[in-house]
C-alpha cells in the first residue's frame, strides 16, 4: 500500500468518524436543549428567540415554526418556518457549508454560509413583503410597504470582505421614517433598485434610487466594515428631487430640511454617525 493511499483511507476513517459524531450528537440530544443553546447564543448579544416547534431533520438538521427574534423594544423578525443544515457532500472534503431557508408570510429567504477558507455567504430574497418585517415598526416606528428581492453574494469574510448585494423593491410606500430625530418625506415609490459593492473590506452604494410619480431619492457614498456591523461609520448623502406639489403637501417636513437646498428643487442632506444610530 502506497503512502497516498495510506493517506487516502485514514482521510475517510476520519471524515467517516466525524460525520457519525455529529450525527450521534444531533440525535441524543433533546430539541429542548438545542433550542436553549440558541436562545442563549442570542441573548448574549442582546436577542430573544421563541418558536412554537424546534425540532432535529435527519442526517444533520434543524426546523422550526413561528420564530421569533427580537429585543427588549419588541419583535425583529418573525418567520411562519426556517431550517438550518449541514451538508455532507462539501464536508467530505474538508469545507463546512451551511444552508438556511425560511418563509416570511408570501416571502422566501434562501441562501448559504461557509466559514472555512475565506469565508463565503449567499443570500436570495424573494417575494417578501416589508410590512411582514416587524423591524421597522419595532426599532424605527415606521410603517413600510413593497416586494422585497434580494441577490448578494459575500466571499472572504474573515479578512476584507469583497462581493456585492442587489436590491429591488417594488411598490413600495414608506411612512413614518427619521434619520436620528429628523423626519423624511412620506412618499410611494414604483421602484426602488440598489446596488452595493464590498471591496477590500468597504461597502460602496454604485447606485441606490428611489422613483416615485413626485420625487426622486438617490443615496450616495459608502461605509468601511469593521467587527460590529452596528457600530459601522456611516458616511452618506441622501439627496431629495420633489416636484413643486409634492413639496406643498408636505411643506413642513421640507421646512425642516431647508438648510440643505443645494438648488432649487434639490436637497443634499448628509448622512453621519453609524448603522445602529445614523444621524443627519
Amino acid at each position: 500500500m502506497t503512502r497516498l493511499h495510506h493517506r487516502l483511507i485514514v482521510g475517510a476513517w476520519c471524515t467517516a468518524a466525524l460525520l457519525l459524531l455529529l450525527f450521534l450528537t444531533l440525535v441524543f440530544i433533546p430539541d429542548r436543549e438545542l433550542q436553549g443553546v440558541i436562545t442563549r447564543m442570542l441573548e448574549q448579544h442582546g436577542y430573544s428567540f421563541s418558536a412554537t416547534e424546534f425540532g432535529k431533520t435527519l442526517p444533520l438538521g434543524l426546523n422550526a415554526r413561528n420564530v421569533t427574534i427580537g429585543n427588549e423594544n419588541g419583535p425583529l423578525v418573525k418567520a411562519d418556518k426556517a431550517s438550518i443544515r449541514l451538508r455532507l457532500l462539501p464536508l467530505l472534503i474538508g469545507r463546512v457549508q451551511l444552508t438556511f431557508a425560511a418563509r416570511i408570510g408570501a416571502g422566501l429567504v434562501s441562501g448559504e454560509y461557509s466559514p472555512t477558507g475565506g469565508g463565503s455567504a449567499a443570500l436570495e430574497v424573494k417575494r417578501l413583503q416589508l410590512e411582514d418585517i416587524p423591524f421597522f415598526k419595532t426599532a424605527a416606528d415606521a410603517t413600510v410597504k413593497g416586494d422585497l428581492v434580494i441577490h448578494a453574494k459575500i466571499r472572504e469574510m474573515h479578512k476584507k470582505a469583497t462581493g456585492e448585494v442587489q436590491l429591488e423593491v417594488r411598490g413600495a410606500d414608506l411612512r413614518g421614517i427619521k434619520i436620528g430625530e429628523t423626519p423624511l418625506p412620506d412618499a410611494g415609490y414604483h421602484t426602488v433598485r440598489g446596488m452595493l459593492r464590498l471591496n477590500g473590506g468597504r461597502a460602496n452604494l454604485e447606485s441606490f434610487t428611489l422613483q416615485g410619480d413626485d420625487v426622486f431619492v438617490r443615496l450616495k457614498g459608502g461605509l468601511t466594515l469593521g467587527a460590529s456591523p452596528a457600530a459601522t461609520p456611516v458616511n452618506l448623502t441622501l439627496e431629495l428631487m420633489p416636484k413643486p406639489q409634492f413639496l406643498e403637501k408636505q411643506k413642513f417636513v421640507f421646512l425642516l430640511l431647508s438648510k440643505y437646498i443645494t438648488s432649487p428643487g434639490s436637497y443634499q442632506i448628509p448622512i453621519k454617525g453609524t448603522l445602529a444610530k445614523p444621524s443627519i
